[in-house]
């Protein structure tokens, strides 16, 4: 084992933190399968007193279902929460809790104002939009002929669908990429 820097081990000497090299907190696994045994092994007294004590009068269901069903799960969210070695919560006082306040509603009202700006920027294209339709509907003086024939939808699933159409528009890509295995279906011919 090789020693620490003199600057740490003053630091380690102040905080009276062991200086040993050994990782001070538990690993996962070992920590999970040192309480899973524990519990399977030997139960405490309240668990072992709740145990023996009958649920229900009906003492054949209660033995037909093996006992109570203790999510591991939950058991060790409690272990690695009630630890020792676990730090404690985070506790701000007034003046930084003020500050962490402050920053945080200032980024709020940021990204608030951005989505006003960016609702008012599709409003207008969508308005801009509305108004060269209708212009092409009225104005055109073919008596609406040309803004009847390009909002024609015909033909347009004849063969494939647009893509925009075959994946919520997004502005991310999907979590599982691109799938490049797929092919195309083959055609059924006509008879």
């Amino acid at each position: 084992m090789r020693s620490l820097s003199p600057a740490l081990a003053s630091l380690a000497n102040v905080f009276k933190i062991p200086m040993s090299m050994a990782p001070v907190r538990p690993s996962i696994t070992r920590a999970c399968h040192e309480t899973l045994n524990r519990q399977t092994q030997q139960p405490g007294p309240v668990t072992a007193a709740l145990q023996s004590a009958p649920f229900s009068t009906t003492s054949a269901l209660a033995k037909r279902k093996g006992g109570p069903n203790v999510d591991k799960r939950i058991t060790l969210i409690r272990y690695f929460l009630h630890h020792p070695l676990t730090p404690r919560p985070l506790r701000f006082s007034r003046n930084r809790y003020l500050r962490h306040w402050t920053i945080h509603r200032a980024w709020q009202l940021f990204k608030a104002q951005q989505r006003r700006k960016q609702e008012l920027e599709m409003m207008r294209q969508y308005q801009s939009m509305h108004d060269a339709c209708e212009e092409l509907r009225t104005g055109a003086g073919d008596g609406g002929k040309l803004f009847r024939v390009s909002m024609n939808k015909k033909g347009i699933f004849t063969d494939m669908f647009p893509i925009e159409y075959s994946r919520m528009q997004t502005e991310s890509p999907p979590a599982d990429g691109w799938n490049h295995d797929w092919k195309k279906p083959a055609k059924s011919a006509k008879k």
